[in-house]
């Protein structure tokens, strides 16, 4: 009787352990995945300041505790701007009459260390710091002819959001974010002079 006693007691503490195990394994998954379609806009000068969503953002990342994760990110965006005719003076014997569409291509990536607060219930708030690098293509269309320069820079980007998860088991979620995006790159096209890229906007995806 003892003997069934202890086999019992044997299985329930088991039992007890697995569904802990497992309880635990659905809240805290060691990576995640997001891909996000991003809207952002130029700030700090007028080049090509139209804010646009022409872009998305890829992130993924392994969390080293419940709490700190560390990754990788790349995005995408392409800024559209048309400016009217004007005359522009190039040199001092030089002018160019013409209308033109101003264009800026970015893609950053690099590095990050996510830190979320919070990770047993539906909503997960974090906040993000990466770093790394930047490609740039800063260009003018004009009616004859497009100039453009392509840069490389330093690239920096501190992100606030929240992944919104439906069910308990966290396989798929909703994720928002804003963002602030800095870069080094600087470029001259024609009269216009481009001493770094300040960018704000937020992404909008899914995590899974």
């Amino acid at each position: 009787m003892k003997r069934r006693l202890s086999i019992i007691a044997a299985i329930v503490v088991l039992s007890g352990t697995i569904c802990t195990l497992t309880a635990s394994a659905q809240l805290y998954k060691p990576m995640y995945f997001n891909i996000d379609w991003q809207f952002n806009a130029i700030v700090g000068n007028d080049y090509a300041d139209t804010p646009t969503g022409w872009g998305m953002n890829f992130e993924g990342g392994y969390y080293v505790n419940s709490k700190l994760a560390v990754g990788l990110y790349a995005s995408f965006h392409t800024a559209n701007k048309h400016i009217g005719e004007e005359l522009l003076q190039l040199n001092e014997s030089s002018h160019l009459y013409t209308d033109q569409i101003h264009s800026v291509f970015q893609i950053p990536f690099g590095a990050l260390l996510k830190y979320r607060f919070v990770e047993d219930t539906m909503f997960e708030p974090y906040v993000t710091a990466k770093i790394g690098t930047m490609f740039s293509r800063t260009s003018s269309t004009t009616q004859v002819w497009e100039f453009y320069e392509e840069k490389w820079g330093f690239n920096v980007q501190p992100e606030v959001g929240v992944t919104i998860y439906p069910s308990a088991a966290k396989r798929y979620g909703i994720h928002i974010a804003a963002y602030y995006n800095y870069s080094t790159n600087q470029s001259r096209i024609l009269t216009y002079d481009i001493n770094g890229i300040n960018n704000v906007g937020f992404h909008l995806g899914f995590s899974f």
